[in-house]
């Protein structure tokens, strides 16, 4: 897990600097480009009937097309670039290695920065279907916690309701189930915040149950997982945040994961 952070911290850094410089001359870029444009149509209100050499080479160019749709061009690449600032906001949120003491943070911000970094797996593709998330949010004050490891515990537990996602399927005898992820968040009456993340997959016989925060124990294919995530996971809430971490799963009928935490930790 503390891999995994900082090989996220070291990519959003790489990325940023980049990042930020396209992002910042393509105002100016645009800027040119417009007064450029400008410039063109002026010449051409101004010289109404042009050589036969410009009007070939306004054909061969095609200068209208170029008219209409290099503005479009900037902006589809400004949202790109928007696209990439936000990604890389995100995998900072999640890393958050700056901040390996506690730390009063927003739990639905690292929430949504988790999701962001699974997009790819949620939208439609060819083999599968759209997951729809469903956000059940609470109104939840700033949790002290340690942001960095609590993020981790999201990505585990998101990345395998994806995972039983996907076994579903991949089911023969798979029906019109919908695919979705839920994910709710409450303050409970003890002082305590509760996050919970409940998945439509195909659920957990009693004997997986017992053994899920076992370390090494996965039902996942050779290759495909290690059998630490959960085991890790526990022990963050559990020991790292003085929580607990539970499962409510029947057969058939998916699987929720149960977060609780203190608002506030122990001082040590």
């Amino acid at each position: 897990m503390s891999s995994l952070g900082q090989l996220v911290a070291g990519v959003a850094h790489e990325i940023n600097n980049p990042v930020n410089f396209i992002y910042g001359n393509l105002s100016y870029t645009s800027e040119y480009t417009q007064n450029l444009l400008k410039m063109l149509q002026l010449y051409q209100k101004e010289y109404p009937q042009p050589s036969a050499r410009i009007v070939n080479a306004r054909e061969d160019f095609e200068i209208d097309y170029l008219i209409e749709d290099l503005p479009k061009i900037l902006a589809s690449m400004k949202v790109g670039a928007d696209r990439i600032r936000d990604i890389v906001l995100s995998l900072r949120t999640f890393s958050r290695l700056d901040e390996a003491e506690k730390k009063q943070v927003d739990i639905h911000e690292g929430l949504e920065s988790t999701l962001l970094i699974l997009q790819n797996r949620l939208k439609h593709k060819a083999d599968h279907p759209t997951i729809n998330v469903i956000k059940e949010y609470g109104t939840l004050p700033l949790v002290e916690c340690y942001p960095g490891q609590l993020n981790q515990v999201f990505m585990n537990l998101l990345s395998n309701a994806l995972d039983a996602l996907d076994m579903e399927m991949k089911k023969s005898d798979r029906t019109a189930k919908n695919l979705a992820i839920t994910i709710r968040t409450q303050v409970t009456d003890n002082n305590s915040v509760a996050i919970w993340i409940a998945d439509s997959g195909p659920g957990m016989s009693e004997d997986v149950k017992k053994r899920l925060f076992d370390p090494f124990f996965t039902t996942k294919p050779i290759g495909k997982g290690t059998g630490l995530g959960l085991a890790i996971s526990h022990s963050i809430i559990v020991e790292k945040h003085g929580g607990k971490l539970s499962c409510n799963s029947v057969l058939g009928e998916g699987s929720e994961f149960a977060i609780e935490i203190p608002l506030r930790q122990k001082i040590n």
